[in-house]
């Protein structure tokens, strides 16, 4: 894991901690456990906001506000979470309204024989976005573990820098 890019690893591990979570809110919403709640999209807190927020914060906290790198973090950050919480979010609402007008259809042809429609085996996928509050709170996530990542990154260095001069 030396050899491994911090960032990168800062970003995926800020995402895979977003969506274990999404199983615990998931809990506290409904009542019940959902492992399955860790592969979906949508849900608190934003798994994309998590990302792009740590590693937005590690990139600034290692190279400074100033530096071109922590520009092009937090520019695609704030695109991908502007996107998560409203393209994504709207597609799926309208997902809802397609799934609820087909529902609609289905009563109506059964009411009306002649009518003929066939239903679709799977409905569209209704939770893709996030409501800002998700992102809100991956982005709030991200940036704390973005932050302990590279006070822990600056830490190793400090030390292998002290056993260097000992040497």
């Amino acid at each position: 894991m030396e050899k491994m890019n911090r960032g990168i690893l800062t970003a995926l591990s800020a995402i895979g901690i977003a969506q274990g979570l999404k199983i615990i809110t998931h809990k506290k919403l409904t009542g019940d456990w959902e492992l399955k709640q860790a592969f979906t999209t949508g849900g608190m807190p934003s798994s994309h906001s998590a990302g792009v927020a740590a590693l937005a914060s590690y990139v600034a906290a290692n190279k400074g506000w100033r530096h071109t790198e922590t520009s092009l973090a937090t520019v695609f950050g704030v695109i991908v979470m502007y996107d998560a919480q409203g393209i994504r979010r709207h597609t799926g609402e309208i997902a809802q309204l397609v799934n609820d007008l087909e529902d609609n259809l289905v009563k109506f042809s059964g009411e009306f024989p002649s009518f003929e429609y066939v239903e679709r085996e799977k409905e569209l996928k209704e939770i893709l976005g996030h409501q800002p509050v998700e992102v809100g709170a991956g982005a709030l996530l991200g940036i704390v573990l973005g932050l302990i990542s590279a006070k822990i990154e600056e830490g190793k260095q400090k030390k292998h820098e002290e056993l260097e001069l000992e040497v």
